[in-house]
């Protein structure tokens, strides 16, 4: 009896090809910048309850007009809460401006649930604050060091011609929440090279902008300030690029969970991928 050897092929699973994706220094510096940058927002929101509006410029005190504030005003029926961005007003009444702190209606910019400390303590969250701001600047410059060494920046981050030639079929797919597969899987696509180079470019203007506010860095580089238009303009900016950080986040971990969660997690924590098959 005869057998179509190539058909009884066919019947035979076949294992996925696993693939090394991620070498340990990225996936050390990931995770550490992921604890940095939770406890980087938590402890800055709660800087930020201590004077809850941002300016443009060089001052920022009562008698100026604030680009955004969160406020609590008192209105006929009662507190209200609210974030005002020039002659805009958006009601945030139990969100931010007045909501709750251990049951009792506060004004409060932030809530007592996103902030660290939870209690409202300007010394406290200055101090997690500045030690994860080392934390989080030493962790960039040892992977940006590490990724320029070892060409990883170059070879795995940077866009190429041929890359960025497939922007607008790469938005499409995204779109569409079709995720590369087979030897594509393998590297980063046009939007992830853009949007890591994005996050990379906005930790260090974090970094920059949260120098910028410091006194004592400002005796040693007293030219910043004016380069970013102020002390408070660096603050503005600061608060503005954490929020794009966070956007980013959002945007990460949703590709992470639509591309397949213990896959991802796992090329993560281990470094080794299993690839999806092309159906081609």
């Amino acid at each position: 009896m005869s057998v179509d050897v190539e058909t009884a092929n066919t019947d035979v699973p076949t294992r996925p090809e696993v693939f090394y994706r991620h070498r340990l220094v990225v996936r050390l510096t990931h995770w550490l910048n992921v604890l940095a940058l939770f406890f980087l927002l938590g402890s800055g929101l709660n800087i930020f309850n201590a004077h809850p509006q941002l300016y443009w410029g060089d001052k920022g005190d009562e008698y100026d007009s604030p680009v955004l504030a969160i406020r609590a005003i008192d209105t006929e029926t009662g507190p209200k809460g609210l974030i005002a961005i020039g002659s805009w007003h958006i009601n945030t009444t139990g969100v931010l401006g007045w909501s709750k702190v251990d049951g009792v209606d506060t004004a409060r910019a932030w809530p007592s649930w996103i902030t660290i400390p939870s209690f409202q303590d300007l010394a406290d969250a200055r101090h997690w604050h500045f030690l994860f701001a080392w934390i989080l600047a030493l962790n960039s410059a040892t992977y940006l060091a590490w990724g320029l060494w070892k060409r990883h920046l170059q070879t795995d981050i940077w866009p190429t011609r041929s890359d960025l030639k497939t922007f607008g079929q790469s938005v499409v797919d995204h779109l569409r929440l079709k995720h590369p597969t087979g030897e594509a899987a393998k590297r980063y696509n046009i939007l992830q090279r853009l949007a890591y180079l994005g996050v990379l470019t906005l930790i260090a203007l974090m970094i920059v902008t949260g120098l910028t506010m410091s006194p004592g860095f400002d005796a040693f580089a007293p030219w910043l300030p004016d380069l970013l238009g102020g002390r408070q303009s660096a603050r503005t900016i600061h608060f503005i690029a954490a929020w794009l950080i966070v956007l980013f986040v959002f945007v990460h971990l949703v590709e992470v969970i639509l591309a397949g969660p213990i896959n991802e997690v796992r090329s993560m924590l281990t470094g080794y991928f299993s690839v999806p098959k092309d159906h081609k």
